[in-house]
């Protein structure tokens, strides 16, 4: 954890909640982020709220309702401003947002079967992947648009 999350209790518990979700606790990870999600309320901090349901479209049970948690992150996003993400995280841009939670709803319209938007969301991504960073995260990203195959509902290499 680095300093800037230190000094941010909101994103500690999301991260704290996140690594329950990767420990396999999907149930309480998601209970934790659903209940910071109704304390941000509507009007919380984007960055915040980006975050939260950015994770908990990961931690849903349904197609429909991660759909629903990535569409929320997006709005979020569109809320947010660079001075308030580079008090997060100094180096970081809103742009470079975009590309991954543009690169969920692609995969998350695909896996419907909804070609369409998933074709303009993956476009979207392609868009803004010069504002990803030269490291593993923005390669993971780079590679996952390139490997997108927006017409085809059976692959999920999404993300």
């Amino acid at each position: 954890m680095n300093d800037q999350m230190a000094l941010d209790p909101t994103m500690t518990r999301v991260i704290e909640a996140v690594r329950l979700g990767q420990t396999g606790d999907t149930a309480e990870a998601r209970e934790l982020l659903t209940a910071l999600w109704d304390e941000l309320g509507p009007t919380g901090d984007a960055l915040h709220r980006c975050t939260v349901a950015h994770h908990l479209a990961d931690l849903q049970d349904t197609l429909d309702a991660e759909l629903s948690w990535d569409e929320r992150a997006l709005v979020a996003v569109s809320e947010l401003t660079d001075e308030r993400v580079r008090r997060h995280l100094p180096s970081l841009e809103v742009r470079a947002l975009l590309p991954s939670l543009h690169l969920n709803l692609a995969d998350c319209h695909r896996r419907l079967g909804n070609a369409g938007p998933a074709r303009e969301h993956l476009a979207r991504s392609r868009d803004h992947l010069d504002q990803l960073p030269d490291d593993p995260y923005g390669e993971m990203i780079r590679t996952a648009v390139r490997d997108f195959d927006a017409d085809d509902p059976t692959d999920h290499r999404g993300r």
